[in-house]
This record gives structure tokens, C-alpha cells and sequence, in this order.
């Protein structure tokens, strides 16, 4: 048995984080390869340093595609191999004619939870304009949402199963940039970063749309240090590079912006 209320300590998603060692504990006593549904980043970051404190178990993540935010873990016992291959997942299109009805990631994940899916059985969904959507998802609904999910806001739309390697994938474009701030504070480098003034980064901040290693964070005043990324909604995400102190004693830090 895995010390549950030791990895539990401490812990902010308490009831994922419960059924993930459940699952866990299933893989080490069946010896198989146990497979989460869809974490959210801040559900899998949890889960990854919560679980890298046991010698037991190991796992590996999976979302369809090097930058996907939603991934499933694949969790087995550490005497097993395990890849991503082992982390089972599908893709559909979902193809309609948009032009004249615009449809959003918010229009197409309620379509999908419309049909009766779940939220924990969705992975990313990648909007294509006019065209619609891909969506990732468990294989088990693809037959499923094939057959139920057939429009989208106003729009007629043909859904089917395809390859993995048919995502429309965006690579994202990055910005280098370097900014000299009197202190580390996340108001500071993330207005720096995201080009807008700092009282306006302090409202994203306190409406709670910025995330710190896809943590939640309301106070202006968080220190960032070197290696943390920073995503504020609508705005894309902000990794802090080399933190160095001037001959001022004030910090010059490297910044990627990723758009």
C-alpha cells in the first residue's frame, strides 16, 4: 500500500490526486499498466511531484503531441517498461463549414459535453477557423461521438476518427526578450514580458488569470525565479530564463515569450 496521507499533504487537487493513487495501487498489485483519464496542467503537475517521491511506481504522460496541455498518465510498476506509446489515445476531426458562424474552443468542448461526454474523457481541442476542429480524446468515445456529435453553434458537422499524426499541430512563436526590474515580483516580469502596463497585470493577476507553473496565483507580490512559466489567459506564456543582478543591485532577466 502506497502512504496515502503523506502524498495527500499538501495536496490542492485532493480528489484526483486520491483516485490517481488508487490507480496506482491497482498497477502495483495487478502488475499492468494502469492509465489515468485527462489531467488538466495543473492536475498533472500535482500528480508528477506528488508521485516522484515513490520509488515504487513511475509513470509517463501523454497528450497526442509534444505541447498538449491535457495528458493522461500511464502508471506501472518500476520494474516495468513503459513509453508513451502505452498512454492510449485518439483523434477526431470535426469538419464543418464556419465561415459564416464562427465557432470557438469554449463552442466546440460544449458540443462535445452537449452529447453526454465527459470532461475527463477530452483532451485538447485545436480550432482550425473555418474548417472546425480536431479534438483529442479517449479511443473509447470515438465511435461514440462519431455517431452523437453532429452539430456545432448553428453549423452541420461531420465527425470522424483520424490519425494522430493528422493534428494540425501550431508550432508556438517565440520572443527573446531581457528586462532589468528592482525585484522579482510576478506583477513586475510578467507585465515586462507580456508588453502591458503593470497596474493592468495586477488585475489579471488578483481576476485570477494567471497561472505560475500552472498554479493559480492572485498575489502581485509571488516571487518567479528562473525556470517558472508564466501563462496569463488570452495572452500566451512566459518562460523566465537567467536571472542575473546588475552592478545596480537591480535583476536583469531573460525572458521567452511563447505566442
Amino acid at each position: 500500500m502506497l502512504p496515502r496521507e503523506e502524498l495527500l499533504k499538501g495536496v490542492e487537487n485532493r480528489e484526483t490526486a486520491a483516485r490517481v493513487i488508487d490507480q496506482a495501487e491497482q498497477a502495483l498489485k495487478t502488475w499492468e499498466v494502469v492509465v489515468t483519464d485527462f489531467l488538466s496542467p495543473p492536475e498533472l503537475v500535482e500528480m508528477q511531484q506528488m508521485f516522484g517521491r515513490l520509488t515504487e511506481v513511475h509513470l509517463v504522460a501523454g497528450g497526442g503531441y509534444p505541447q498538449a496541455e491535457r495528458q493522461r498518465l500511464a502508471i506501472a510498476r518500476s520494474e516495468l517498461p513503459l513509453e508513451l506509446p502505452q498512454v492510449p489515445l485518439a483523434a477526431v476531426s470535426i469538419a464543418g463549414n464556419f465561415l459564416f458562424d464562427s465557432a470557438t474552443h469554449r463552442d466546440f468542448l460544449g458540443s462535445m459535453l452537449g452529447c453526454g461526454i465527459v470532461r475527463e474523457k477530452t483532451g485538447d481541442i485545436i480550432v482550425l477557423g473555418e474548417q472546425g476542429a480536431q479534438a483529442i480524446i479517449i479511443p473509447e468515445m470515438v465511435e461514440y461521438l462519431e455517431t452523437h456529435l453532429t452539430q456545432v453553434r448553428s453549423v452541420p458537422v461531420n465527425t470522424r476518427r483520424i490519425e494522430l499524426s493528422e493534428l494540425k499541430i501550431r508550432e508556438p512563436k517565440k520572443k527573446e526578450l531581457t528586462t532589468v526590474e528592482a525585484s522579482l515580483r510576478l506583477d513586475a516580469i510578467a507585465s515586462a514580458g507580456f508588453g502591458m502596463s503593470r497596474s493592468k497585470m495586477v488585475e489579471f493577476i488578483s481576476a485570477g488569470d494567471v497561472r505560475v507553473n500552472w498554479k493559480e496565483i492572485t498575489q502581485p507580490s509571488q516571487l518567479v525565479k528562473t525556470g517558472d512559466l508564466i501563462a496569463t489567459r488570452g495572452k500566451g506564456r512566459l518562460e523566465v530564463g537567467e536571472i542575473m543582478v546588475t552592478k545596480k543591485e537591480r535583476y536583469r532577466v531573460q525572458l521567452t515569450r511563447f505566442i
